[in-house]
């Protein structure tokens, strides 16, 4: 199964709460399984609260969020106006008051990048996303997963 939404947001802070629950709504009756659903959601949050902070809105004054689940991936998608900066992950201190969401980003996604088009900045990330039903066949809602060996130390 292969599903997509986009979404033209107003350029404010209050967009990154809107994002996460339409995102949430349409992976869940996708049929995503929901600690893919909190992984995506948590990407979308950094990438859209980045471009807020960080960019300038698309011509329209909007920002653009994308999502797209395939294959057991959901790829999200931020594009804006672009920055004065290209998007990095940062390497912030213990003590800094920011700097972490990109590398949030890293950690959760399995591979995230930027894409220039024009004015416009994308910045993407693809995060593992299993789905509650397998083989065109409704599950229980529940996926089972294989839990790691535990090694004795000593």
């Amino acid at each position: 199964m292969s599903a997509s939404s986009v979404v033209l947001l107003p350029y404010a802070p209050s967009s990154v709460a809107v994002a996460r629950q339409r995102l949430s709504s349409d992976l869940q009756e996708w049929g995503v399984y929901e600690t893919a659903i909190d992984d995506a959601v948590l990407v979308v949050s950094e990438l859209l609260s980045n471009a807020l902070r960080h960019a300038h809105p698309l011509p329209s004054g909007q920002i653009r969020v994308a999502w797209r689940w395939a294959e057991e991936h959901v790829e999200v998608a931020v594009s804006d106006g672009g920055a004065a900066t290209e998007p990095r992950a940062g390497r912030p201190t213990l003590s800094s008051l920011g700097g972490r969401g990109l590398g949030i980003v890293e950690y959760v996604a399995s591979r995230w990048g930027v894409r220039h088009e024009g004015e416009t900045t994308t910045v993407w990330a693809v995060v593992t996303a299993v789905s509650t039903v397998s083989n065109g066949q409704a599950g229980n809602g529940k996926v089972s997963v294989a839990e790691p060996a535990l090694r004795e130390c000593g």
